[in-house]
């Protein structure tokens, strides 16, 4: 997902339209919705997945978040345990590491058993002409990306199989897992390789009582995240002109389709792939969207230019 915003200058535009589509950051589900049940959350210290955490928490889940950052982690973990009276558990997690890996989920099943929730967010990115990347460039995040989300799929997984508990996991992708994108390639096939690994398991593990669903987040107005892709805040401003109800999304507004996603409302949900982008990928793939530029005078001069060669 493309996180905006760098910290500095802040430049959230937005088109005209975007008055009618204001952001709705409350949480949507009914207080209790996840009592008694446990959250285990990648890259759940920043963006998204504290976003996602800070929700799940608030409608009573018990919360574990990981990352490589023990600090950052453990911050946010108290500032949502204070936000929410729910206990949430840091556990220091480097994806890329399958023994890494399996001791954070040693940590989670010894504090607090073995999880409900399971939200593959951990990632990483950057900008580059595909000429420039380097094998380590390409491992680098294909490792987090990609074996990072089976690693911990895996191994969780085989637990709970064992155990004969069941669970709902959780991807986070992009947009361009689908589509592709220049630029991002090593991200964007690391992507599509975990909607491909979450709807390859949807059909296998269901008999298990696992369900695997996706979300496809556009742009999305956060601070930090997305200083190594917009440096200058330009391309921000740009990309506002192909998402069609004008805006970027939130953290909350992801977080509430994460948190009903993961519900025992969406229990018949699985293999599912939700693009949650404000129209941005529809704008970008019709060819003759761009007419949306032409002014009503235009228009006039062009119907009677047309009208002229009829016959012709």
């Amino acid at each position: 997902q493309l996180m905006f915003g760098n910290g500095t200058n802040t430049l959230y535009q937005s088109g005209p339209q975007a008055r009618f589509f204001p952001p709705s950051e409350s949480v949507m589900l009914l207080p209790g919705t996840y009592k008694n049940k446990v959250a285990f959350i990648t890259g759940g210290g920043t963006g998204l997945g504290k976003a996602m955490t800070t929700t799940l928490s608030s409608l009573g889940a018990e919360c574990v978040i990981a990352s490589r950052n023990l600090d950052v982690l453990k911050k946010t973990a108290h500032e949502i345990s204070q936000q929410t009276g729910n206990k949430v558990h840091a556990v220091q997690c480097n994806v890329r590491d399958p023994a890494s890996v399996e001791a954070a989920v040693n940590q989670l099943v010894n504090d607090v058993g073995l999880p409900d929730v399971v939200i593959n967010n951990a990632a990483g990115n950057f900008i580059s002409p595909s000429e420039k990347l380097s094998p380590n460039a390409w491992r680098t995040i294909t490792d987090i990306v990609l074996n990072g989300t089976a690693y911990v799929t895996l191994d969780i997984g085989k637990r709970l199989i064992k155990a004969e508990k069941g669970a709902t996991f959780l991807a986070i992708t992009t947009i361009y897992a689908e589509s592709g994108s220049g630029f991002v390639v090593p991200s964007a096939a690391a992507k599509a390789g975990v909607e491909t690994l979450c709807t390859s398991l949807a059909a296998e593990w269901g008999r298990y009582g696992m369900r695997f669903n996706i979300i496809q987040p556009g742009p999305i107005k956060t601070k930090g995240a997305f200083s190594r892709l917009d440096p200058t805040g330009t391309f921000e401003k740009l990309m506002l002109e192909t998402i069609a109800v004008g805006r970027l999304g939130t953290p909350a507004e992801i977080a509430n389709l994460a948190a009903y996603l993961c519900s025992d409302y969406a229990s018949w949900v699985s293999g599912a792939i939700i693009r949650m982008d404000g129209g941005e990928y529809v704008s970008l793939a019709g060819e003759f969207n761009g007419l949306k530029k032409v002014t009503q005078e235009q228009w006039a001069i062009m119907e009677a230019m047309i009208r002229n060669t009829k016959g012709s």
